[in-house]
């Protein structure tokens, strides 16, 4: 089957759905039986948001092959069950680097190199790369809004593929803002009629409107948008907001994006076998209403967003569980040895999350302390694995200035020191241990039993690692190395055995968390919040 391509570009605000869009659609048209594959495509200049903070984009989430990626790739993941690749996530930042190294390399001959067609053209051999592989079907999400300066080049190729394809292999959705008026008790769609226009005057004719809406669209409204914007009734689809996020692929689906996609695209598929994500939804629905506190403690907390895949892995665990869980955000920077105890007193269990510099790091050595004099169910990830080393070298080794070389680079006691080969690394962007990495698990360990495996894979994002030298003395004081790479040299998960659940790791298991499959590290701190109630 010839590729067929769907761009879903946004208008009026930012923050409206694309990604959730983009990825619904996947899973509906996975569901009829197609191979799909999602895109990101940035405006910003950056490579990747690898070296930017979460407060600017937030969370990085990092693909099996160790691309840095923008958070809408976690969503395509957990929505279609697809593992992605760094084809998936494209920047306006990677696309100049490249075309600025084929100039110095001499590829373009001598001539003048401009955004057309130049820069359209190496956009374009990200969107077709694709047709090199397996895939039916590329959505295509483009990051921004309609009007961004920044983001005109990738309209432009985007509009030079319809150019370039049948009418139907290719189809633009447009999401946009229907914005609900309570004075009046009505909802507006001048703003809809504005961004279409806007896109339209770049060449590109949507045909599929997907309205973000609080309420729903009266045919009267459908009538005059579809009439204005030049689409069919049918294709003005309702965008409602969603108690659950894993209700919308099955809204869109009784709205009939994915019957208008199949229908633009000529496929013959329309009928949709969503049974699994129906029992998903029921299985969600079904919770009970009790709720389970668990507390994350990182620097990032004004923005929920830079723990997104955290939060929603331990809403997956919760969902396995039968209970809701509350997640907590902590600023570490607000803990210390004479408050841990009042700051953490309404959590059942405490998750040390991922992070980069020293800023609030204290915090979290205190959280960790608390968490395990207190038996307090804990999970550490990354650089909470590491900050579980160096608290339990100070605390119960007495080792008192053990550190990690990433906060203090002459440190006497680096029981966290930088890996041997990122030492001469000098360049921050895509430089650390990236993507995933086989880990061999200790039988009969607290990691056995988590997983039920003795090998697994996970992701990584790091440049420091547990320090070998200090192995022996913390493994005889009770801190067990549980997993490590094949060759035993990278130390991958610790636990405590005298303790109903305190284990860390050096990988990031919220990557790979799904909504019907979740991250058994978050399913099991869950369940184990819930055996110390019963106790309790």
């Amino acid at each position: 089957m010839k590729t067929k391509y769907v761009f879903v570009t946004g208008g009026v605000v930012s923050g409206l759905g694309k990604g959730i869009t983009a990825a619904s659609l996947g899973r509906l048209l996975k569901n009829r039986g197609y191979k799909v594959a999602n895109q990101k495509f940035d405006p910003y200049i950056n490579i990747d948001p690898g070296t930017m903070s979460p407060y600017e984009h937030g969370e990085v989430f990092v693909t099996d092959d160790g691309a840095e990626t923008d958070l809408d790739l976690g969503h395509y993941e957990r929505f279609t069950d697809e593992n992605l690749t760094k084809n998936s996530s494209i920047t306006m930042g990677k696309i100049y680097k490249e075309v600025i190294e084929r100039e110095r390399r001499g590829d373009y001959l001598g001539k003048t190199v401009q955004v057309i067609p130049h820069i359209t053209n190496a956009i374009k051999e990200k969107i077709y790369a694709f047709e090199k592989s397996d895939v039916d079907i590329v959505i295509t999400e483009i990051g921004g809004t309609v009007g961004d300066i920044e983001g005109l080049s990738m309209l432009e190729a985007i509009r030079q593929v319809g150019l370039e394809n049948k009418p139907e292999d290719v189809i633009y959705i447009h999401v946009t803002l229907l914005p609900y008026i309570s004075g009046s008790n009505e909802l507006k769609s001048k703003p809809t009629q504005h961004s279409v226009k806007e896109l339209q005057s770049l060449g590109i004719k949507p045909d599929i409107l997907v309205c973000r809406t609080e309420v729903d669209i009266p045919e009267s409204l459908r009538d005059k948008i579809a009439l204005f914007c030049n689409v069919t009734k049918e294709s003005v689809i309702a965008n409602k907001t969603a108690g659950c996020l894993y209700e919308v692929p099955l809204m869109l689906e009784k709205e009939g994006l994915a019957v208008e996609v199949c229908k633009h695209l000529q496929l013959s598929r329309l009928e949709a076998n969503n049974e699994n994500w129906e029992k998903l939804n029921e299985k969600i629905r079904k919770v009970s209403d009790k709720e389970v506190t668990i507390g994350i403690v990182g620097k990032y907390v004004k923005l929920e967003d830079s723990y997104l895949s955290v939060i929603e892995s331990l809403r997956h665990a919760g969902y396995e569980n039968g209970v809701k869980v509350k997640p907590l955000l902590i600023d570490s920077e607000t803990v210390t040895a004479e408050n841990a105890k009042e700051i953490l007193k309404d959590c059942k269990g405490i998750i040390v999350p991922g992070g980069f510099g020293n800023r609030g790091i204290e915090g979290k050595i205190q959280t960790v302390r608390y968490a395990r004099e207190n038996n307090i169910p804990f999970l550490g990830i990354c650089l909470g694995m590491q900050m579980a080393v160096i608290e339990f070298a100070r605390d119960v080794l007495q080792i008192k200035d053990a550190n990690s070389e990433e906060f203090d680079e002459v440190c006497e006691n680096p029981v966290i020191h930088i890996m041997y080969e990122q030492k001469d690394i000098v360049k921050k962007g895509g430089t650390m241990r990236l993507g995933s990495y086989p880990c061999t698990i200790k039988k009969g360990s607290l990691a056995e039993k988590v997983y039920g495996e003795e090998q697994i894979a996970e992701r990584h994002r790091h440049r420091f690692e547990y320090n070998n030298k200090y192995r022996e003395m913390l493994e005889e004081k009770g801190l067990v190395v549980s997993g490590t790479s094949p060759d035993g040299e990278l130390v991958e998960m610790i636990e405590i055995k005298e303790h109903p659940y305190f284990i860390a790791c050096q990988f990031h298991p919220e990557f790979k968390s799904r909504p019907d499959r979740p991250a058994p590290l978050f399913v099991n701190l869950v369940k184990a919040t819930l055996n110390q109630k019963k106790k309790a």
